[in-house]
Parts: structure tokens; sequence; C-alpha cells
């Protein structure tokens, strides 16, 4: 792999909305924290949809919820941080993946950046407050609460995914 600066600065313009995730999320944040009362329920599209501020310690699905607060708390710095550096160096260094690919990378980094500030900053960890019923689905009367940082990683997670197997069927005809 040789280095090429100019090759190099034509895959920093998906970094924009990385940037542009992480600054929206982070004000969505600071207004729940600043507005919305701790875990009491506010409804916008009656019981479907409500703002609910809480705070997660743990990282994604609940990793380490089981570990003593030390534990728990390095976890939580170091896996990200490893996650986020993987991503950043494949975007940067990968030939293997195209521009649709890139911009759904750099929503993904951007929206682990958001939580990882949390993280970070907040003591008691990552502010969640999109409150979703989920109607038994999958045995969820409501989903977990989210942020904005998740709903990018999860939907342009969803779309990188998609996008790879159309890109392989491409290749495959």
């Amino acid at each position: 792999m040789t280095f090429r600066f100019a090759e190099l600065k034509a895959k920093l313009p998906p970094f924009l909305l990385t940037l542009g995730v992480i600054a929206a999320d982070q004000l969505s944040k600071l207004i729940v924290v600043r507005t919305l009362p701790l875990a009491r329920p506010v409804q916008v599209i009656g019981d479907f949809l409500r703002l609910t501020y809480v705070t997660n310690p743990v990282i994604a699905f609940s990793i380490g919820r089981n570990l003593p607060a030390t534990g728990r708390q390095i976890l939580a710095l170091v896996l990200p941080l490893i996650v986020i550096g993987i991503l950043v160096y494949y975007q940067l260094f990968s030939p293997e993946i195209g521009r649709r690919q890139r911009w759904l990378l750099a929503a993904i980094i951007g929206g682990g950046l958001g939580n990882y500030l949390d993280r970070l900053f907040r003591s008691q960890g990552v502010v969640d407050f999109i409150d979703v019923r989920f109607y038994g689905l999958l045995g969820f009367d409501r989903w977990p609460t989210f942020n904005l940082a998740d709903s990018c990683v999860v939907v342009a997670g969803i779309l990188l995914i998609i996008s790879y197997f159309r890109a392989t069927r491409k290749e495959k005809t």
C-alpha cells in the first residue's frame, strides 16, 4: 500500500458528515439535558413516540453491564476507541470501498464519536432520549431508549451492509 497525499485528500470530504453527526448529536443531547426531566416520558406522538431522558453507563447492547464499575468504565472507553480507530483506518486506506460506502462509514464514525464524547465528559454515561413503542416485536413493548448517534450508527450500518451485498452481486454478474 503506497501512501499518496492526493488520494488521501480525496477521501476526507465524508468526514464533514462525521462532524455534522457529532454536532447534531451533541446539540440534541444538550437540549434534552437542559429541558427534559430525568426518566419522565414526554409524549410526542401519543404513546408511540416519547422523549424520555435517561443515561446509559454501558456500551451497546449492555456489553459489560456485569463488570465492576471500573471495568465497565475501562471497557466503555477502550473498546469503542479501538472500533472507531479501525473504521477510520479502513475509511482512509482501503481501496476496496466506494464513494457511497465512505459516506456511510463517516456517519457510523460520527455516531460512535458522539456517544464516545458522552462517555468522556458525562459522568452518568451516554444520554439517550428517543423512546419508541415496539408493540411486542422481538419481545419488546418499547424499544430500548436511544439517541441520534445510535440512529446514525444503525441506519448507516444497515445501508452499508446492503451496499456491500449489492456490490458483491454486481461483481458476480
